[in-house]
């Protein structure tokens, strides 16, 4: 058994969801490991981790504005605001969402579905440089 550490940084322009799946799986061929488990880890309180569609645009599109809905900008009852209106927001976003993933690897390949990619999905409406770490277990 094996174990592999690495760091994708991913920048990002603002809300929205940022495929990572190809930088991923890229870690995954050069590690050699054919079967084992992949963890991944999005260290930041206000951006989470998602396995969604990546075939059709606007699933990303009407996730961003779902979670806008849900958790709208400048409702009178937040009271964390230091940065901004979208602080406290983006929070609970992530708090609804995942920060880590467990993804399966077989002969080599995450063992996602069909029209399955890895996103990160940016709660904040400014441009940021988002930390995943990846720890790969197998042999």
């Amino acid at each position: 058994m094996r174990q592999l550490q690495d760091e994708i940084s991913v920048a990002t322009r603002g809300q929205g969801l940022y495929e990572v799946t190809r930088d991923v799986q890229y870690f995954i061929e050069k590690s050699g490991i054919v079967i084992g488990q992949l963890t991944l880890f999005v260290q930041h309180t206000s951006a989470s981790l998602l396995i969604q569609e990546n075939a059709d645009p606007d699933v990303r599109r009407d996730l961003v504005e779902f979670f806008r809905r849900v958790v709208p900008e400048n409702a009178a009852w937040i009271s964390h605001r230091s940065e901004g209106p979208d602080d406290m927001p983006a929070h609970i976003r992530t708090a609804l969402t995942q920060v880590s993933l467990t993804i399966p690897v077989a002969n080599g390949q995450l063992a996602l579905g069909t029209w399955q990619g890895i996103y990160l999905f940016e709660h904040r409406d400014r441009p940021h440089r988002r930390q995943i770490l990846l720890h790969l277990l197998g042999e």
